[in-house]
């Protein structure tokens, strides 16, 4: 909420959050294009969050097929976010991008580098 929807008067996001893309309160892009942009989009971890509150999932494999649901899914340090709706092919889903994108995607492609070294790394048997 803090990152995405900081001036949410007027788009009841009380009861869906991703209403501040769907009223034009946040830029984002919406449908297909969401859905490519979100697949071009790879992240070491990715954090999974309903609408309706509750824990939230921290997992390593992208999220697919949460068309209609209410969901959100976004790296851990929100560089851009995806929500899926119930509303899919009338309203979103929406790909929407933090206003420090920039940097904080390179921060995740550096951290993703960094796991994938790791990896190779441990199969070598160097650690």
């Amino acid at each position: 909420m803090g990152a995405f929807c900081k001036n949410k008067q007027g788009f009841n996001t009380r009861d869906y959050k991703w209403h501040i893309f769907s009223g034009g309160g946040y830029p984002s892009i919406e449908g297909e294009d969401a859905q490519k942009e979100y697949e071009r989009h790879v992240s070491a971890k990715y954090i999974v969050m309903s609408n309706g509150g509750g824990p939230a999932i921290l997992t390593d494999l992208r999220p697919v097929n949460l068309n209609y649901f209410d969901a959100y899914v976004f790296p851990e340090n929100m560089a851009w976010t995806m929500a899926f709706t119930h509303e899919e092919g009338w309203l979103g889903p929406y790909f929407a991008k933090h206003p420090n994108y920039s940097i904080l995607e390179k921060e995740n492609e550096a951290h993703r580098q960094k796991l994938e070294k790791i990896e190779i790394a441990k199969k070598k048997g160097w650690m």
